[in-house]
């Protein structure tokens, strides 16, 4: 009995080992791959995110006096005027938003409207104080809605005729809590009879009066319509302007031939546009490399924005690539420039900005030249 017990047991360790190894090897193996497989995979995911804070740290700059967590801002837009849109983008990455420019001329313009044929002098101060304060009243609230829900800096944008105005303007919004202010300025010099240097200095006395006026940082937007550029731009810093913007976007005419009506051009920038702005980011940028720079107009890729910090801009703005592409177009662009930096070993922006601006190149003729002849002259066809 007992050698048929012991045979018993035999047989039973030898059927348990044969299952335990079939256990083992049809189940227990695939479970340990399969977890093993999984931890790679997290491992893998938790180091892509590591490298994503990473770029997103590499990012940072100063620009204005204001900290910025990337370069890209969501320029001043119809978009800028949506608490919801703001928080979008926001949420994409964007390192600051300027609001949608509150108007001066479009407050006189709805005075008109309102007011008519009224033949009431009385009527006319009324109207006009009521509309002005109602406008701005709006614009105030847009500015502390948008401080109250986003994190990042929040720029306030005025366009007004008369100097008197650009300081109340910039004075109500600072109040309001706007961490800077752009002032987009552009006046059309339509007098024959006024000399250039007379239309340069209503632009001095605008950051003049402004900046004694307020202790927020504040951007002049300017267009690339003078006579010296550089010198303009330098006397603007001189004057008190903390950055510049160049440069702003027009409404343009266009004409319908069949119709023979003077119509709208479209609204929107092209990416052909971005060259302008290149050039004159290259040599500003290079002729004072202390001078703080957002570069606009013509920025449609993450290419684009790559280029722009080369040539020297502090900061690049979008506009019309908001609308095209969508406000996830932020983060793709945030994304672009993390990428080039890694492939390129560069940890932060200030490491890579402005190092093809006019004064870091050889051939500074790329920046200066303005005609075509070696290019045409070199063409077979």
């Amino acid at each position: 009995m007992v050698e048929m017990a012991m045979a018993s047991i035999t047989i039973f360790s030898f059927l348990f080992g044969i299952v335990g190894f079939v256990f083992k090897i049809w189940i227990i193996n695939p479970l340990s791959t399969a977890i093993e497989n999984l931890q790679k995979t997290v491992d893998a995911l938790a180091k892509t995110i590591n490298r994503e804070q990473e770029r997103t740290t590499d990012l940072k700059i100063k620009f204005a006096g204001l900290e910025l967590k990337s370069p890209i801002i969501a320029g001043s837009c119809g978009l800028t005027a949506d608490i919801n849109k703001l928080k979008e983008i926001e949420r994409f990455g964007a390192g600051a938003v300027i609001l949608k420019s509150v108007f001066e001329e479009q407050i006189l313009m709805e005075t008109e409207r309102v007011m008519g044929d009224g033949n009431y002098p009385e009527e006319g101060d009324y109207i006009r104080n009521y509309i002005r304060g109602h406008a701005l009243g709006q614009y105030i609230e847009l500015v502390k809605a948008a401080k109250s829900n986003l994190s990042i800096p929040v720029i306030a944008s005025i366009n007004c005729l008369k100097n008197g105005e650009w300081v109340d303007f910039a004075h109500q919004l600072e109040m309001a809590g706007a961490d800077a202010i752009e002032l987009n300025a552009f006046i059309l010099p339509l007098d024959e009879f006024k000399e250039s240097a007379e239309i340069e200095n209503m632009y001095y006395d605008i950051i003049k009066h402004v900046k004694s006026r307020i202790r927020i940082p504040v951007i002049m937007k300017i267009s690339h319509y003078f006579t010296n550029l550089t010198t303009f731009v330098d006397k603007l810093k001189a004057y008190g302007a903390d950055a510049v913007t160049i440069f702003n976007r027009f409404y343009e005419p266009d004409i319908d031939i069949e119709r023979m009506t003077v119509g709208v051009a479209s609204v929107f920038s092209m990416p052909t546009d971005l060259r302008t702005t290149l050039r004159w980011t290259g040599i500003l940028a290079g002729k004072d490399p202390q001078l703080q720079l957002s570069a606009s107009t013509g920025v449609h890729s993450g290419e684009a924005v790559v280029k722009l910090l080369l040539a020297g801009a502090t900061t690049v703005q979008l506009c019309s690539v908001l609308y095209e592409s969508g406000l996830s177009v932020i983060q793709t662009m945030n994304h672009f420039l993390s990428s080039w930096m890694d492939s390129k070993s560069f940890k932060t922006v200030e490491d890579f900005r402005g190092k093809l601006s006019y004064a870091n190149i050889d051939n500074a003729a790329r920046y200066e030249r303005a005609q075509f002849m070696k290019y045409f002259s070199d063409r077979k066809d």
